[in-house]
């Protein structure tokens, strides 16, 4: 759930984590529709039986499909600075994809703001660490730190 904040509490949200969002299913469905927009047809996405044969035992999804994700998760787990009336995607620090997301796996996101500033009036520069979980699985998919650019009024 997105986390209204007031301009001058910013700072009492640097260390914030707010509680998990959803589980999300990753159907071969969505992998092949992913496969398709980015052209990238590697059969250990879109070949099940060719996928069967890999250490993986089937088809996982793309690493940029679930980074594709955090865009999805963050309505759900998003501190917002009252007045807000733009965001902007300005990448990331770093990403790292740490274990496969296999074919049917539920994914959720954990967030935790690691840094809000203005960096001029109204516009507040956002580093938030996400770690995206696989359900049953010990290693996260990915953990990437996110800038994001909120423009308030």
């Amino acid at each position: 759930m997105t986390t209204l904040i007031d301009k001058q509490a910013v700072q009492d949200y640097v260390g914030f984590e707010p509680a998990p969002t959803e589980w999300l299913s990753i159907s071969q469905e969505r992998i092949n529709q992913f496969a398709d927009c980015t052209l990238d047809q590697q059969f250990i996405h879109v070949d099940p039986e060719r996928a069967k044969e890999t250490p993986f035992g089937t088809t996982i999804a793309h690493g940029f499909l679930s980074l594709s994700l955090l865009s999805h998760f963050a309505e759900q787990y998003s501190v917002i600075i009252k007045g807000f009336y733009m965001g902007i995607n300005s990448g990331f620090d770093k990403v790292r994809f740490l274990a496969p997301v296999k074919v049917n796996s539920r994914i959720r996101a954990k967030a935790k703001i690691l840094s809000i500033e203005e960096t001029k009036p109204g516009s507040f520069r956002v580093s938030t660490e996400v770690t995206l979980e696989i359900e049953g699985e010990e290693k996260p998919a990915l953990v990437a730190e996110w800038i994001s650019i909120q423009m308030v009024a």
